[in-house]
């Protein structure tokens, strides 16, 4: 029987900041080692440009990338899906193949800077649990 690859599904509101640096960084971490798909409740109009600057800064490129609805056909297929923040909200349902996860992210405040430098802060509690992910992923 052939192994199949994990399959993982970031999720935020809008699909167009928190959950776009996620997807963007599993890919720069586990390449074609993982599926890696993004979605929002209520998709926004475009990317987030602090995020999409500070994932680069990381190496982890948003190149091509728009916000897009999640399909239930990937909401039941994917291993995992990971709820970015505690605005989006997503209920388990018969049938579905994977887990549910929220990752509370941190909100900085204009305090500590611009908003390229408040998304910085977002962005390293993300990658550091996208590191976690993978690694758990990997063993599988």
């Amino acid at each position: 029987m052939p192994e199949t690859k994990p399959s993982v599904l970031f999720v935020c509101v809008h699909n167009a900041g928190k959950s776009q640096m996620a997807a963007a960084l599993m890919r720069a971490k586990a390449g074609d080692a993982v599926t890696i798909l993004s979605g929002g409740t209520h998709p926004g109009d475009s990317l987030n440009e602090p995020a999409r600057l500070a994932a680069a800064e990381l190496g982890a490129a948003m190149d091509g990338e728009y916000p897009k609805e999640i399909t239930d056909d990937i909401f039941m297929s994917v291993d995992r899906i990971v709820i970015l923040g505690n605005e989006a909200k997503l209920e388990p349902r018969d049938g579905m193949h994977g887990t549910i996860e929220t990752w509370l992210t941190p909100e900085p405040s204009a305090e500590v800077g611009d908003k390229l430098a408040q998304t910085r802060i977002v962005r390293d509690d993300i990658a550091r649990r996208v590191e976690a992910l993978y690694t758990e992923l990997s063993k599988k």
